[in-house]
């Protein structure tokens, strides 16, 4: 199963994730943020509160409690041809 293996933010609402299995990518979290109103999203679109992302048993995480599944990240940054193997 693909899990996150780390993330560091990269600009306004983007992150840069790396995955077990060696992909590495900048994922933009704008379309998401943007395309849904509820508390949680709502609070990310401040960019402070955004950059706290955190893994949390392979997930990506933030503290007021949204969480994203690494596998679908993965397949959606791979169908788009935002993923590349990281450099060795």
């Amino acid at each position: 199963m693909i899990k996150i293996t780390n993330c560091k933010p990269d600009g306004d609402l983007r992150l840069r994730l790396t995955f077990s299995d060696g992909s590495t990518g900048i994922w933009s979290a704008a379309p998401l943020l943007g395309s849904k109103d509820t508390p949680l999203t709502i609070a990310l679109r401040e960019p402070q509160a955004f950059a706290r992302a955190f893994i949390d048993n392979g997930a990506l995480a933030w503290p007021n409690g949204l969480e994203l599944a690494p596998w679908t990240l993965h397949q959606e940054m791979d169908a788009a041809g935002l993923l590349s193997e990281e450099a060795a």
